[in-house]
């Protein structure tokens, strides 16, 4: 492999600079599933942004629409400002989202990223209840900025904060303890006891599947029993679809299986599309209770974002083609995964949709197994507490050959590493 020019970065970048020291290389173009580095080498995305990639690279449908949008002098910046585009994107929320599944919500622009998104939610909910406490989940990751931070369960990204993260009080997540419902006995417990010394909380925030940590699932019975509890008790529940919605886990909301009709719903990374910054915080209309601009951001008004997202709505959620074939295609991973896992000892798989992860006892392991899939053509992420799971979000996009290929660079690393 020739070793890429990196002085500059290395010259000039922050230390604080991460995936580009698990893959080095200097990417200069992609299309759809792949990437390629400047020294023309080609490399299968199995990460696609963090999840913000859905449609893969360079989609052309959306990148037709962004082009004529930007030839033909299309709003760039428009903060709150009323303009076309959003007026065809909030249309199109309403007519290919929430109508088709009888959600009645309000739709914020809180700024162009998840975390903007999050700290609106726990804002909004403090404000409705007048409570200021929220319970979060072991393992939960909802950003980097302090309201975030403060329901984020890792040790490290917490300790990044530099001040103490209060009002916020986690909470096992499912499977946490032993995978049943019995898990809420102690969060009822402490919110029914008037000795518990919790405060009655203003919301619950919850990922349906934990991405950064560890690809844990929660069971449709488990979200339900949450969603009933929170709203016994007068308590605001969020889910943060940040990662896993936009069709990741089949549905377009990663909730809708389980039935549960959420009071908040944060929506960034491939609500945009075409990878474009943008981020949405849907809720109840009762709880619209903002004074106007009391909170507000620069770049809430992404205008090519707001064209990209509404040509992906359009034409990915008008049916149910990307879902149902999201749901084959994830079954296409389960079984790969398993025929790994059952040859390697010491390995496990769980997943849905297209996020699924290959559960290491040896935490070194997945680390390794990241580097030779580099080595070969492949780019995939770990995940977990102790960095423990090898996260594979490809493309929904992604083609089925596509798809078994990079299955087999995955199997022949782990053959690599664990033999």
């Amino acid at each position: 492999m020739i070793t890429p020019e990196t002085t500059i970065f290395d010259d000039l970048e922050s230390n604080v600079r991460g995936y580009c020291r698990s893959w080095p290389a200097v990417f200069e173009t992609a299309q759809g599933a792949w990437l390629r580095d400047e020294n023309g080498r080609d490399f299968l995305d199995f990460f696609a942004g963090a999840g913000a990639l859905n449609y893969g690279h360079n989609n052309p449908v959306l990148k037709t629409a962004l082009i004529d949008y930007l030839t033909g002098d299309g709003v760039t910046h428009g903060l709150d400002m009323s303009t076309v585009a959003k007026r065809k994107l909030l249309e199109t929320v309403r007519d290919t989202l929430l109508a088709p599944r009888g959600l009645d919500y309000k739709v914020q622009f809180p700024g162009p990223t998840g975390a903007n998104a999050v700290e609106a939610a726990l804002k909004l909910a403090r404000k409705v209840t007048g409570r200021q406490s929220i319970l979060s989940f072991t393992n939960a990751f909802h950003g980097m900025t302090l309201g975030a931070l403060s329901v984020t369960g890792n040790a490290m990204k917490r300790a990044g904060a530099g001040v103490p993260l209060h009002h916020a009080t986690p909470m096992p997540y499912d499977g946490y303890f032993d995978g049943t419902t019995a898990d809420f006995q102690w969060m009822e417990r402490v919110l029914d006891d008037s000795s518990s010394g919790l405060d009655r909380p203003a919301a619950v925030i919850v990922e349906t599947v934990q991405g950064e940590g560890g690809v844990n699932l929660a069971r449709a019975e488990w979200l339900r029993h949450l969603a009933s509890l929170c709203s016994a008790r007068g308590i605001l529940l969020i889910v943060d679809d940040v990662q896993m919605g936009c069709g990741r886990t089949g549905p377009f909301f990663s909730f809708e299986a389980a039935g549960i009709t959420p009071d908040i719903v944060t929506l960034s990374k491939s609500i945009g599309g075409y990878g474009l910054p943008m981020a949405l915080v849907l809720f109840k209309p009762e709880h619209d209770v903002w004074s106007p601009g009391e909170h507000n951001g620069t770049f809430r008004g992404n205008n090519p974002s707001f064209v990209t997202a509404q040509v992906a709505l359009e034409h990915y959620w008008s049916d149910d083609v990307l879902e149902k074939s999201t749901g084959t295609k994830g079954k296409r991973v389960a079984a790969a995964l398993n025929d790994i896992a059952v040859a390697a000892p010491g390995i496990s798989t769980r997943g849905r949709g297209l996020v699924h992860g290959l559960v290491f006892d040896d935490a070194s392991q997945a680390g390794k197994v990241c580097q030779v899939a580099f080595e070969r053509g492949l780019l995939a992420e770990t995940s977990g507490a102790s960095d423990e799971v090898v996260k594979l979000l490809p493309p929904l996009t992604i083609a089925d050959d596509e798809l078994d290929h990079g299955l087999r660079i995955l199997g022949d690393a782990v053959e690599t590493v664990c033999s």
